[in-house]
């Protein structure tokens, strides 16, 4: 059974590009071995992160288990979580995109602001942020 976990969090230390460079090579090395796909958006304005995880229930569940115990975040805040029939990330072991590099508009589309903040907005809005930025269709209905 698939599953599929938004989050957000903050970083403790300031994002700079060798460290969201290790995360992702840290997260494509252990994703890869447990069978999750996902993708990873940053924004190093603000220090913040947004992921969406899919896998299995047991590997998402273990691996946000890690996330929320992990020093180097802090607010850290599940905004959904739900079963899924195929997954939206297939092809990335852990994909990525800079929210600050992102056209202000499509940030805008769902977004009270283009200060994207995601703990204010549905999960499901930051889902399709997400996919959005990816260039993924959406699995709403599936």
């Amino acid at each position: 059974m698939l599953n599929r976990l938004v989050y957000a969090s903050y970083s403790v230390e300031t994002m700079n590009e060798r460290m969201i460079q290790t995360v992702l090579e840290q997260s494509r090395l252990s994703n890869a071995e447990h069978g999750v796909t996902g993708m990873l958006c940053v924004d190093p304005r603000r220090d913040l992160f947004l992921q969406v995880l899919e896998g299995s229930r047991s590997a998402v569940n273990q691996l946000y288990a890690n996330i929320i115990r992990d020093p180097r975040h802090v607010q850290v805040t599940l905004l959904a979580y739900e079963e899924i029939a195929e997954r939206s990330f297939s092809a990335w072991r852990m994909g990525s995109t800079d929210l600050a590099k992102v056209n202000p508009g499509v940030v805008l589309r769902f977004s009270e602001t283009e200060h994207f903040d995601p703990l204010t907005i549905p999960g499901t809005a930051a889902l399709a942020l997400v996919q959005k930025v990816a260039g993924v269709g959406s699995n709403e209905g599936k």
